[in-house]
């Protein structure tokens, strides 16, 4: 009786495998197992398994007690996977149910090359969709970005124009106190000079003394007055330089900078100097001005000697001064408070396409020379 129960269980076996074989294996599916929920093997298509009790994972007690579908990377490590073969394998398990009502596990396994390719073709799609993303938004920020270059380049247009307007604004301003000051106080100052004079003059021929020296005195102040005016004129516009030219204008500068501190030699060369562009003729005069106001203020008691000459194509203009000097580095590094700063005076000539060098050493004065080349202005 028992051979031919086992007889029948083994007949039954037979025809589910061959329709399991038929009906479900396949490229997409090599393994299939029912279990019981105590871990018994009741089916699977590997024969040496069947009647088996292996112990279920917590994840197939939870799909049990709340059944639902669940899916997970094989451990074919564990015994109950010793029949399968590959890298990994898909595990796939939910809950059926007998004729009986009798609750069992379903369980098949897949290759997982199929995974990988379905995340391949995912990553593929995700990456067309990002580029044709990225390409659209390049297509519609690009005529933003063209539209705000162009606010900015009109901006710096409207702001190259504006200075340049202040620049102008600020030279015809200039020109007009100067002129002012020259038609009115300043002559208005010189007549009283005069006449101050002549009452001294008068006051020493009357016997009176005492009036002669008040008056001598007036007058010497309204003198010194007047020579403060005239330079205060030489610094806020020098007249010379746009209607007698650049000698010219570097002579009133001489005779308006020199003082008990600093004596002032010319030497402005006999060779007739090439014709600079009026921006250049400036950069002579301002360099040749800060350096003697440096020389002023922080050379001490010396002797400047500013010449002007021509070499080959170029001018070169020189302040040599033998006062205390300065340490080069350190000045163009940490500029000291009130010196016209290395980085500026270099800057300012570069600008208009000349050559600033300076060479001092302290106690041993101070070597500026600009060297200007008339076809490299703008």
């Amino acid at each position: 009786m028992r051979i031919t129960v086992s007889l029948l269980v083994v007949g039954a076996w037979l025809i589910g495998s061959a329709l399991v074989r038929e009906r479900v294996l396949g490229p997409d599916v090599v393994r299939v197992k029912l279990w019981s929920p105590t871990g018994r093997v009741l089916y699977a298509d590997e024969p040496a398994l069947v009647g088996r009790t292996f112990a279920l994972s917590d994840e197939q007690r939870a799909v049990l007690a709340h059944p639902r579908t669940e899916a997970e990377v094989s451990d074919l490590d564990q015994a109950e996977n010793e029949f399968e073969t590959g890298d990994r394998l898909l595990e796939v398990y939910r809950p059926v149910w007998s004729p009986s009502g009798q609750e069992l596990l379903f369980e098949v396994y897949a290759p997982y090359a199929s995974v990988g390719q379905r995340a391949g073709d995912l990553a593929r799609g995700f990456a067309g969709v990002t580029v044709s993303s990225l390409l659209l938004l390049v297509a519609l920020v690009a005529p933003i970005l063209w539209h705000l270059t162009k606010r900015l380049q009109r901006a710096q247009g409207q702001r190259e124009v504006l200075l340049t307007r202040a620049v102008d604004a600020s030279a015809e301003e200039r020109r007009r106190i100067a002129a002012s000051l020259h038609d009115g106080p300043v002559q208005e100052l010189a007549a009283t000079s005069f006449a101050v004079a002549g009452a001294a003059a008068r006051a020493e021929a009357a016997q009176q003394p005492e009036v002669a020296d008040d008056l001598e005195a007036a007058a010497a102040s309204v003198r010194s007055s007047i020579r403060a005016l005239r330079s205060l004129l030489v610094d806020i516009y020098p007249p010379s330089l746009a209607t007698a030219g650049l000698a010219a204008a570097l002579t009133d500068l001489a005779h308006s900078t020199r003082g008990p501190q600093l004596q002032v030699q010319l030497d402005l060369g006999r060779a007739d100097l090439p014709s600079l562009p009026v921006e250049q003729e400036q950069l002579v005069y301002r360099v040749a001005q800060e350096c003697l106001r440096n020389a002023a203020k922080h050379a001490g008691p010396c002797t400047v000697t500013v010449s002007l000459a021509k070499d080959g194509d170029a001018v070169t203009l020189d302040v040599l001064d033998d006062g205390v000097g300065f340490d080069v580095d350190a000045q163009a590094t940490r500029p000291a408070d009130g010196h016209f700063g290395l980085p500026l005076m270099s800057d300012a000539a570069r600008e208009a396409g000349a050559l600033l060098q300076v060479a001092a050493a302290p106690g041993h004065g101070t070597h500026w020379r600009l060297v200007v080349r008339p076809q490299a202005a703008a």
